[in-house]
């Protein structure tokens, strides 16, 4: 039930007040004095406080400075017999909800309280999405417990609380986005955006009109002012993954930023200023780019303060069990299918396989693992075939035929027999797939 505290000094207002706001039906909690409200804050859940300003204790204003101090979701309302412009202006100042004066404002009471619950009740969902934003992008969601990856994680948090410029390197897959938006809400500046971008997404004349943004007419189709991704970030963090990929004069108007803070939009000669932090990522060796005359050896010192290698798959398998579960418990729930556990067979033919795509290769392994599963356990017959044939040299081989009858058979028992269907998983056409039944004397 939603609760009041009322703290009065004066018995019969007190009780007038409490009897008014129980007919509305909330639940009431009286005090005398500031003391007593106190020792009540401490054992009771409030919402909000409807005090008076002149108590035999102390003041009822700098008494709503220290509630909203510690509790940050309950509101304080309030109430003098003697209303001042300096009291009012001050219980604002402190966080009070509103100001009232005793006997002019009564008629305001009921629908003040309402609209304090409606703002309690907003900031309340507001902290429950910034807690899931929270835990979606913490470091707690990155999973793992072998020593790289705990030492990578390690790095990452300590240099999320600086505003140094984070260079991450690793394959295609190993998760570098993800340590990006880690830093970002790990950082001073989470409550700004974190902007991303693929350099190697766009054309060179394309990517500078996406980064730096452009004036009306400053090219064919150039219709109206566009902000760019650098004003978007403006206070936050600007994520530029495979920066490898960029073009020498965009490096050059990069380094630019980087330095003076300063950028001038395509098409315009007036200079803007920024406030950003950079986190850029890619899976080349700048320094031998440097070398090849690909990359300006004047950024790469620059966006590489502080520099963080991420390990591959392959290098921390220990991890491939954990990381293999979570997306079984998150497409099983997205594909509606009973699937709870791997067997233990599979988990180590995870561990021996290549990843050579890493964590996405794996994840997109898992989803078609459970899309096709047929009972509660996914074991190693599960696996696409191309994941079946072992990589050791001792494993008996088998001809392409027999795999592909295999396979046909695999997913003619999963669609239950749905010619239409298998055509449509096996990625061929509805006659191939009768003639294939027929080859294989599949019917």
């Amino acid at each position: 039930m939603q609760s009041i505290l009322i703290i009065d000094d004066e018995p019969k207002l007190r009780e007038l007040l409490a009897r008014i706001l129980k007919l509305e039906g909330y639940r009431i909690i009286e005090a005398e004095s500031l003391k007593a409200a106190e020792s009540i804050l401490q054992k009771e859940d409030v919402q909000i406080v409807l005090s008076d300003v002149r108590l035999p204790d102390g003041n009822g204003v700098d008494f709503c400075k220290s509630v909203k101090e510690r509790y940050l979701l309950t509101e304080v309302i309030m109430l003098t017999a003697y209303g001042t412009i300096s009291d009012g202006v001050k219980a604002i100042q402190y966080g009070a909800f509103d100001y009232l004066v005793k006997g002019d404002d009564n008629e305001r009471i009921i629908p003040l309280i309402s609209k304090a619950f409606e703002k309690i009740k907003l900031q309340a969902r507001i902290k429950e999405l910034e807690c899931k934003v929270y835990k979606k992008y913490s470091f707690d969601k990155i999973i793992g417990d072998s020593e790289q990856i705990k030492q990578v994680i390690t790095l990452a948090q300590k240099v999320a609380q600086t505003d140094a410029t984070v260079l991450l390197n690793g394959e295609t897959g190993t998760g570098k986005e993800v340590f990006a938006q880690s830093i970002h809400h790990a950082s001073k500046r989470n409550s700004k955006p974190f902007v991303a971008i693929n350099c190697s997404a766009f054309s060179r004349e394309i990517l500078e009109s996406e980064l730096f943004g452009h004036a009306a007419g400053a090219f064919t189709g150039a219709l109206k002012n566009k902000k760019g991704l650098l004003e978007e970030a403006d206070g936050g963090t600007l994520f530029l993954d495979e920066i490898g990929e960029m073009s020498h004069d965009l490096q050059a108007k990069l380094l630019r930023v980087l330095e003076s803070g300063e950028y001038i939009r395509v098409g315009e000669t007036k200079v803007s200023k920024v406030n950003l932090r950079l986190i850029a990522a890619t899976n080349r060796n700048l320094q031998e780019e440097i070398k090849a005359g690909n990359f300006r050896e004047d950024l790469y010192y620059r966006i590489s303060v502080f520099r963080i290698v991420l390990p591959s798959l392959r290098e921390r398998s220990a991890d491939i069990p954990l990381i293999a579960q979570f997306y079984l418990d998150e497409f099983t729930v997205k594909s509606n299918q009973k699937v709870k556990e791997l067997s233990e067979v599979l988990k180590e033919k995870l561990k021996q396989l290549p990843w050579k795509g890493n964590v996405r290769e794996l994840k997109n392994v898992m989803e078609r693992m459970v899309i096709l599963a047929d009972g509660e356990s996914l074991t190693e017959n599960d696996l696409p075939l191309e994941y079946q044939l072992d990589h050791g040299s001792n494993a008996p081989l088998h001809s392409l035929d027999a795999v592909e009858k295999a396979h046909i058979q695999r997913v003619l028992h999963n669609t239950k027999g749905n010619k239409a269907e298998a055509a449509k998983i096996l990625n061929i056409g509805l006659t191939t797939l009768y003639r294939k039944i027929e080859e294989y004397q599949l019917a």
